[in-house]
């Protein structure tokens, strides 16, 4: 395992590790060990966040700060973050739990997003920001490059709608949560008084709300 991971690093993060236990414990999800990726994705999301922010900062320096966030809350969501891993080849790498892996903890966009976000923190640790920073642009361009203009986010996008209309700010409402712990699915259902409403699911509240709004959108289009 030891040696395919140090191959895997150099050919995928393009860097020869110096401490692959790093990258060992980026790999280990809760249910497997007690040292797990947590305190590594930690410092990876912020390692993520300012990465995204001085590239976008560069790369477009007429745009205002609100088309900026919104171009910066797409790049490092969830989703996003968890397409890179499959991109990489990061969920056949997890080490999990049996009951983790049984439940298909590998193909949830929470463990894997917080996998990728944890490889950003070893390779900080390991290599520094330098190192980061150039993973971040290889990996992220294709998903920044297909932004023809600052993305709004489906819930900005519903509250606009309902307020060029007149209407009342479109209200939440969790319908339920079902799933292992690790893994959960949570159900909203968003509603747009004198529009209509939709449900959805996703990995996290936040997630379940975003598809909603993107799904009434869509119906109401």
């Amino acid at each position: 395992m030891s040696g395919d991971l140090a191959s895997w690093v150099e050919r995928r993060l393009g860097h020869r590790a110096a401490d692959l236990k790093l990258f060992e414990r980026a790999l280990t999800h809760g249910s497997a060990a007690r040292d797990s990726y947590e305190r590594l994705e930690f410092l990876g999301d912020r390692v993520l966040g300012l990465v995204v922010a001085r590239w976008l900062f560069e790369r477009f320096p007429e745009e205002p700060e609100g088309k900026l966030s919104r171009r910066l809350n797409v790049l490092v969501a969830r989703e996003t973050c968890a397409q890179i891993g499959r991109d990489l080849g990061v969920p056949a790498l997890i080490r999990l739990g049996k009951q983790a892996r049984e439940d298909g903890a590998t193909g949830s966009d929470n463990v894997v997003g917080d996998v990728v976000e944890a490889l950003l923190g070893a390779l900080l640790l390991d290599a520094g920001l330098d190192h980061a920073d150039a993973l971040v642009r290889r990996m992220w361009a294709p998903y920044l490059d297909s932004q023809k203009r600052a993305p709004q986010h489906p819930k900005s996008r519903l509250q606009e709608f309902a307020a060029e209309r007149g209407l009342k700010p479109p209200t939440y409402e969790m319908l339920g949560r079902s799933g292992a712990h690790h893994s959960p699915t949570f159900r909203v259902k968003v509603a747009v008084a004198g529009v209509g409403e939709a449900e959805a699911e996703g990995s996290s509240k936040q997630e379940a709300e975003t598809a909603a709004a993107r799904t009434l959108l869509e119906n109401v289009a």
